[in-house]
């Protein structure tokens, strides 16, 4: 072997879904390569961290619009390597600068409090700092989005952060990093790549380096458990956003026309391949067969198309599994009794929308996440068994509830186990601004804001004593 091949680095590749054609050739990282990212980020820790709120806010600002400069080679990367639109691509885009600005502006607002203490002489604070590395894995369907949360908040908390980047879009991931390389110190961010056989050591070893002191972790709640079973062993604290199921309730006075728009959106935005993705869809019996046809009417308008072409709603899922998957939960459904009213055959990776009515608790499409482009409508009897069905899910994540009185939305509201929940709105909406998240298995913690702030920093007590001590010993 020549000493060129035996110097030469390990790579993998990721094919497109729709043409099978090679994607990306990225660098097959091992977890010694890991640690090292790790290291390297450890280094620039202490010079960053004491780095003014206003410097943080500058760089911040300039890795925003380093981003945007990058809009074509985004929308190539993410078409090549998930077969997406190019409209799906740029809304990417736009709201993941809108989040590294939105952080931006939290550097400033990263502060404490003065807490009277019952020793006289004593000032007492509670102070805001960074917490050390930060680990952030994102997954793959808003890969800008989701790369950009994993990195924002923490960076401008005057943390220094790595990004796991997902095996199967390495080079979107990557350009993320090489813009705010752009526009921050040296080191200040590092990204690891990975072939997927190696991603359970890779990640393992970036958990265990002691100076990774927070995760985030956007991705199914099975591999979730792994890595908050894996922190929990190093007592290291993990923002966890996992799977959806979420349900859309209309109660028999909502706008059902506004309803119809909602659910369309919700359920096959990106072809349901979103985490707040509308997966069920509860309806007051007494509007069921109303809301049904118009429901299906609306799908029907809504065809599957190459997304190279940008000429339909719906473009491809990330890949033949995902159509089989599909399959086998609406096949389950069919069997049981339920009706299809909106569906087709899939070609490749081309999957038409599907509409299944009269999904009951009993079948796998009630239960278990598609994360693709189907939707199930079940039948409730009233408000009371509308809420008692969206709560009968182990996920928690996103929900909505349609009334024309606004009043019994919000009690509806309050009643679903959610982390998020919109009255009159459709289950996917995202801000920068907001505390994003779940309860039960869709994880714990929240993105955003003010509770970005709490997930990646460390609250301390500090101290300052003004009188001589008296003690009693």
């Amino acid at each position: 072997m020549s000493t060129a091949a035996t110097l030469e680095r390990p790579t993998f590749t990721r094919h497109n879904p729709v043409t099978g054609a090679v994607a990306t050739t990225a660098p097959a990282q091992s977890p010694a390569d890991a640690v090292a990212a790790c290291d390297a980020a450890a280094a620039a820790f202490d010079s960053w961290s004491q780095t003014g709120p206003t410097a943080r806010r500058a760089a911040l600002t300039r890795a925003a619009a380093a981003l945007e400069a990058r809009a074509d080679d985004f929308v190539a990367a993410m078409m090549g390597e998930i077969g997406a639109t190019e409209g799906w691509a740029r809304f990417n885009l736009m709201l993941a600068a809108g989040m590294i600005r939105e952080a931006a502006a939290l550097t400033t607002q990263i502060g404490g409090e003065v807490i009277p203490s019952d020793k006289p002489g004593c000032i007492a604070m509670a102070l805001r700092e960074p917490a050390g590395v930060v680990l952030g894995i994102a997954p793959w369907n808003a890969p800008i989005i989701l790369g950009v949360r994993a990195l924002a908040v923490p960076l401008a908390c005057g943390n220094t952060a790595v990004l796991k980047a997902s095996e199967q879009c390495p080079r979107t991931h990557q350009l993320i990093v090489e813009a705010f390389a752009e526009a921050l110190p040296d080191n200040v961010v590092q990204i690891v790549s990975n072939a997927p056989a190696d991603a359970g050591e890779v990640v393992g070893a970036m958990i265990d380096h002691p100076a990774v002191r927070r995760i985030n972790f956007t991705g199914s709640t099975h591999v979730g458990r792994i890595i908050a079973k894996r922190c929990a062993e190093q007592l290291k604290p993990v923002l966890l956003e996992l799977g959806g199921k979420a349900p859309l309730l209309v109660l028999e006075d909502a706008d059902l026309d506004e309803a119809v728009k909602a659910a369309a959106f919700g359920a096959f935005m990106n072809q349901g391949q979103i985490c707040m993705s509308t997966e069920r869809i509860i309806v007051v019996e007494a509007v069921a067969d109303a809301f049904a046809e118009k429901f299906a009417a609306k799908v029907k308008t809504m065809p599957v198309g190459d997304p190279r072409a940008g000429q339909a709603p719906l473009g491809a899922v990330v890949d033949r599994k995902t159509v089989d998957g599909v399959r086998a939960l609406i096949d389950d459904a069919l069997a049981g009794g339920a009706r299809q009213l909106v569906g087709g055959e899939a070609d490749g990776v081309l999957m038409p929308a599907h509409v299944i009515d009269h999904v009951t608790p009993a079948m796998r499409l009630f239960r278990d996440e598609s994360f693709g482009p189907v939707v199930g409508i079940i039948r409730a009897a009233d408000e009371a068994e509308a809420i008692r069905l969206a709560n009968d899910s182990e996920y928690g994540l996103s929900a909505a509830v349609f009334t024309r009185d606004t009043a019994r939305g919000l009690r509806v509201a309050r009643a679903i186990k959610s982390g998020i929940c919109h009255v009159n709105g459709p289950t996917v909406h995202d801000e920068a601004q907001m505390p994003f998240g779940g309860t039960k298995g869709s994880g714990y913690g929240r993105f955003g804001g003010r509770a970005g702030i709490d997930s990646f920093t460390e609250l301390r007590w500090v101290t300052i004593e003004t009188q001589p001590g008296h003690f009693p010993i």
